[in-house]
């Protein structure tokens, strides 16, 4: 597996973190980032600025977005899983890589692999066993889906700490998602919130 253009969806605490640490990696020549409020006026011109001097591309959609890139990290809110998914099925390119960092419900994971991997891109999933700060990349993770493995000898060089733990979708999230509620204390795993694609992706904290 070949990763050199790096997509976030989410550029909020987690998104910046990422970004950030991703972008400086061997092999990586780009890092964008696509946000709802890079639509928005009273934030674009914040987040464009914070973008433009991390060296990462503010784009203007998910179509760009995934136009350009080889992996998508999707890194919203838990109860936006499922609309990233549904928009980013739109535009995805086959063969990309989609990796889904958030803490939903192992079926909302599910539902959202689907719709990716119809598309002829991989999902691959991430139970994220703890809050990213102050680990940034390296936060611990679990990692399943059939690329899980093949994903996991990448971000592994990168220095990250990622166990591939099974090639079915749900596994790694009803591992990690437990887990992180015991260490963050905010419980949100559990419930498969009712997606709303008009809402499009959250940052994390909004």
């Amino acid at each position: 597996m070949n990763i050199t253009h790096i997509g976030l969806v989410g550029y909020g605490e987690v998104g910046k973190i990422f970004s950030a640490g991703l972008r400086v990696q061997p092999g990586v020549a780009s890092v964008a980032a696509w946000d709802l409020k890079l639509a928005d006026p009273a934030h674009r011109d914040a987040l464009q600025k914070h973008a433009a001097q991390a060296g990462v591309v503010a784009v203007d959609g998910m179509q760009a977005l995934c136009a350009r890139c080889d992996c998508i990290i999707s890194a919203v809110t838990a109860s936006n899983t499922l609309a990233v998914a549904q928009e980013a099925a739109q535009h995805i390119r086959p063969g990309t890589v989609f990796l889904d960092l958030n803490s939903a419900s192992p079926g909302t994971k599910q539902q959202a692999a689907a719709l990716i991997e119809a598309r002829g891109a991989h999902y691959v999933e991430a139970g994220v066993m703890t809050s990213v700060p102050p680990y940034g990349i390296r936060v611990p993770m679990l990692l399943g889906g059939v690329q899980a493995a093949a994903l996991a000898t990448v971000l592994t060089s990168w220095g990250m700490d990622a166990q591939p733990v099974s090639e079915q979708l749900g596994v790694a999230s009803a591992i990690g998602c437990p887990t992180r509620e015991r260490a963050t204390g905010r419980g949100q795993c559990h419930q498969d919130v009712p997606q709303h694609h008009d809402q499009g992706p959250r940052s994390p904290g909004d």
